[in-house]
């Protein structure tokens, strides 16, 4: 069995990065921790959403509200505390035929992803095996959900000349990872998508395999606690069998998965620094993918995130990121070594960095770049100690 490293190794292209002043972002900035405030200027409808949203993610399941048969954790909450990611990440596994997926994946009958706990009558978790051979183990840090609406709010056409401007220039050449609609019944009066529409923009995931917020939410109950909703009304394959729990049907309404998703888009982007270091930041490359800002519909259901830049830094695209970054599993059309660039909110707020926490600091995480990635990497490497540090502040603002 092997475990991808928890660092960037010497192979392939990396190259060493001289050691400033880019530690671990730790300190907020001003004292008060803003990472769970909501968007400021909400009416009373979308102020009462938040409240009701709040609690909605903050629930814990139980066998008799329908978790299970398998599944990772109780709550929302024990991967997203404080609004960030963690401290609960996600085991996924695949087996390889040397650096790349083997054809043959029988050998992981209930999928890619482990399932540690079980309920709703279950006995059979399911379990990282210790007998397969080639098995690649990794681990996925779960995304922040603060500012989430800002991602949701941008507009399609936006995304679209990002991608057209990207190809054109050469090296970095992102591209929108397009999706069919997959929940089986939803709504809400922030898209109007049903089944069967094709060719839709995904800007959610960690390899932006998801359309919605609504989804998102409906997705992780399912996956993460086997909370099955009209959205995703399917149990998830299990070693027992099991094709329901101890809540007979679906386990959670529309409503209660649309609550949950109002929370995380109604989430304010936290307090930021100034912008000293940013004129560096576009200089070394790294605005080309992560989009300082990223213009928004007029029509979107929520008045202050409509018709705005949004300051996300990101062009919500895959990108090639090198074979170092690999971790074996393509997601829908996205292949083993593509990501979405990751968006820099609340960066001070993520603890460990990268898609699978790797990255101890921005610098680590720079320095693990590859692939489209590379030169900016190479940039920020030749750069001089004055550059570097100003561009560390930068990051210690977001």
């Amino acid at each position: 069995m092997l475990w991808l490293l928890a660092c960037a190794g010497p192979g392939h292209d990396s190259v060493p990065i001289p050691q400033t002043t880019c530690e671990r972002l730790e300190a907020p900035v001003g004292t008060e921790d803003v990472s769970v405030a909501p968007i400021d200027g909400l009416d009373s409808t979308w102020s009462e959403e938040y409240d009701n949203g709040y609690t909605s993610f903050e629930l814990i399941y139980r066998s008799g509200s329908g978790i299970g048969p398998v599944y990772i954790h109780e709550t929302c909450a024990a991967c997203h505390a404080g609004a960030s990611r963690g401290p609960k990440t996600v085991t996924k596994m695949v087996v390889m035929d040397g650096e790349e997926p083997a054809e043959d994946q029988s050998a992981l009958p209930w999928g890619h992803t482990e399932r540690p706990e079980v309920g709703g009558g279950a006995t059979t978790p399911i379990s990282v095996p210790d007998d397969v051979e080639g098995l690649l183990v990794s681990e996925r840090q779960p995304p922040a959900v603060f500012g989430r609406g800002y991602l949701e709010a941008v507009a399609d056409e936006e995304i679209e000349r990002v991608e057209a401007e990207q190809a054109a220039g050469g090296v970095v050449s992102g591209r929108i990872n397009r999706l069919d609609w997959s929940a089986v019944e939803a709504d809400s009066p922030f898209h109007d998508h049903v089944p069967g529409d094709t060719n839709l923009i995904g800007r959610f995931g960690l390899k932006a395999r998801i359309v919605t917020l609504d989804e998102f939410a409906a997705d992780a109950l399912q996956g993460d606690m086997s909370i099955t909703s009209p959205l995703r009304p399917d149990e998830l394959p299990n070693p027992d069998g099991l094709t329901d729990d101890y809540r007979d049907g679906v386990d959670t309404t529309t409503d209660r998965v649309n609550r949950t998703a109002d929370y995380t888009r109604l989430l304010a982007i936290p307090a930021r620094g100034d912008d000293a270091g940013a004129d560096v930041f576009d200089a070394l490359g790294c605005a080309t993918c992560h989009v300082p800002t990223l213009h928004t519909r007029t029509d979107y259901p929520v008045a202050p995130l409509a018709d705005i830049d949004a300051p996300i830094y990101t062009d919500l695209l895959l990108h090639d990121m090198g074979p170092e970054m690999s971790d074996g599993l393509a997601d829908g059309d996205a292949e083993p070594s593509e990501w979405r660039t990751s968006p820099l909110i609340g960066l001070r707020f993520l603890g460990p960095l990268l898609h699978d926490g790797r990255a101890e600091s921005p610098e680590e995480a720079i320095a693990a770049h590859g692939g489209e990635a590379a030169s900016a990497r190479d940039a920020y490497a030749a750069a001089s100690d004055t550059d570097r540090a100003a561009l560390c502040s930068f990051l210690a603002g977001l």
